[in-house]
């Protein structure tokens, strides 16, 4: 039995492939949001170690916890990239099987649910882990000797005002 394929179902499959193609478009901007923050951040880590190797810098101790705290978000930042990196790498797997799908008739209607699905997870997973490093980078912010979100901050205004 001979599989034929038309230009009409090269063209369907182009019209299905469209939304995946937007999804990685916005994926594609988030990837280049995170390294971004990344950068920043390592662009802070290496002014914090010019700082510690300076012959003047008494605040060790302050220096030593913001690091560590870059450290916690750049590993947070890094794991986002991967899960969203492999959310487009999905998403392109969902485009490779619809034409896979029409070109060759494998019947991957399943398959292609499945890896779109993980794709959506992939990229929520990664969005959720890009909240997390927002808050933890919110939290750690600071206005002068005052920090500028989070509860502990909150306390110390109230108990200053008292």
């Amino acid at each position: 039995m001979e599989f034929v394929v038309t230009t009409a179902d090269i063209a369907r499959v182009i019209e299905l492939a469209v939304a995946p193609v937007f999804l990685l478009t916005a994926i594609s901007g988030a990837l280049s949001v995170l390294s971004t923050r990344l950068g920043r951040i390592i662009d802070r880590g290496r002014r914090l170690n010019e700082m510690t190797a300076s012959a003047g810098c008494t605040e060790t101790a302050e220096v030593d916890e913001e690091q560590r705290q870059l450290a916690i978000r750049a590993r947070l930042v890094n794991r986002a990239i991967r899960m969203c990196t492999m959310s487009a790498l999905f998403v392109c797997f969902v485009i490779i099987g619809l034409f896979l799908d029409a070109l060759y008739g494998f019947h991957m209607g399943v398959v292609i649910a499945a890896l779109f699905m993980i794709a959506l997870g992939c990229l929520s997973y990664g969005l959720l882990i890009f909240l997390r490093e927002i808050n933890k980078s919110a939290a750690t912010f600071r206005f002068g000797k005052h920090s500028a979100f989070g509860r502990k901050a909150a306390m110390e205004d109230k108990r200053s005002d008292q």
